[in-house]
């Protein structure tokens, strides 16, 4: 196995810094075994910008949004 793992590791360092990145990214999303949570939050991140581009929705600053948390909690 280590000689596997040398020779795989030989050939990723010959790719360019943005290959290698994409090759990371490529083997921790293999390591995840729970892909369903990230789909679903990927769904709805993307429903969350739809919203606030169609207009569906309207930003509001974050000290405002903090102001109405605190006053929420007491």
């Amino acid at each position: 196995m280590g000689n596997q793992l040398e020779k795989l590791e030989a050939e990723a360092l010959k790719l360019t810094s943005g290959e290698r990145a994409a090759f990371a990214q490529l083997l921790l999303a293999s390591l995840d075994e729970d892909t369903e949570i990230e789909d679903a939050w990927a769904v709805e991140i993307e429903r969350r910008i739809a919203d606030v581009e169609s207009g569906a929705v309207q930003a509001i600053p974050i000290a405002q949004a903090l102001a109405q948390v605190r006053a929420a909690l007491k």
